[in-house]
């Protein structure tokens, strides 16, 4: 099987784990456990399984240059700490086909950063699929106004937003990494890095998850966040950047609202609405400016 293949494989994989996600979190946060608490395990458990790999691989035999550890450092804030509170307490607040389509705009930001950080330069009708795509989670935020156990959902959009736009940061930054370094190798340093960041926003709320409530299904939900929507999906995604861009990976999350929502609909009753239909529409045409344009139809 072709590398290209592989890598687009794991990048379907990883967005079906992660639209899943959406729905097998809300089960147990924040009945059990609140977001910081639950960004705690997530990252702790998944940096011990990525250092438990490295070892292993005997990949310590290969040291990242010191030039390079800026990329880790901005990998650990924007991938891992900034991302995951972010997700967590945005998901918290939200729905979780609401909080896919917010994810949507990812590719959008993630061809904004790479025009600021790796000066790729924009065209006009990239430009136009930037602001119809961002209108698009712009509509959902502010017509955000479903009710959820938490509030309004509004606030939850906006911070998913900022979610997508730091996961963006995250990939422009360390895709020139994956050239040089296995897979392996970059995320353990960078989900360290990450989960040093994360300690002071979540150790006050450890004593509070409710560990005697704790079912079989809901360790199997906790399991499947942290090894299927933690360790895969960042293994998988840092493996696909070593052949393919940043906005292709970024393109696949697009994927993620049909697996969420159908999940989402099955088991939690969640429903559809026509602001939602709009949202999807102008994300996805935005999406398709900024990956394809219109050189389709020039003749």
């Amino acid at each position: 099987m072709k590398q290209s293949t592989k890598a687009h494989l794991a990048l379907l994989g990883a967005n079906f784990f992660y639209g899943a996600g959406f729905t097998v979190a809300k089960h147990i946060m924040p009945r059990l456990l609140q977001p910081a608490a639950f960004i705690f395990l997530r990252v702790a458990i998944s940096t011990l399984l990525f250092w438990g790999s490295y070892l292993l691989a005997k990949e310590w035999r290969t040291g990242i240059k010191k030039e390079h550890w800026w990329r880790l450092v901005m990998g650990g804030i924007f991938g891992v700490a900034v991302n995951q509170l972010l997700f967590f307490e945005g998901l918290n607040l939200t729905f979780p086909i609401h909080a896919s389509l917010m994810m949507m705009s990812t590719p959008l930001l993630i061809t904004l950063f790479a025009s600021i950080l790796l000066r790729e330069r924009i065209s006009w009708d990239k430009s136009l699929g930037l602001v119809i795509g961002i209108s698009g989670a712009i509509l959902l935020m502010s017509a955000g106004k479903e009710i959820t156990q938490n509030g309004t959902s509004s606030k939850g959009d906006f911070l998913i937003f900022l979610n997508a736009a730091s996961y963006a940061i995250y990939l422009v930054t360390i895709k020139p990494l994956m050239k040089l370094y296995r897979p392996l190798i970059v995320i353990r340093s960078v989900f360290l890095i990450g989960g040093i960041c994360v300690i002071p926003f979540a150790w006050s709320s450890l004593p509070l998850i409710h560990w005697q409530a704790f079912d079989a299904t809901d360790y199997a939900c906790l399991a499947f966040i942290i090894i299927c929507c933690t360790f895969f999906t960042y293994l998988w995604n840092a493996y696909a950047l070593q052949v393919l861009s940043p906005s292709t990976a970024g393109a696949y999350i697009y994927l993620q609202p049909f697996f969420a929502a159908a999940i989402a609909m099955v088991f939690l009753g969640e429903g559809f609405t026509i602001i939602k239909a709009v949202a999807t529409l102008l994300i996805f045409s935005g999406v398709y400016l900024v990956n394809f344009g219109f050189k389709k139809y020039a003749k």
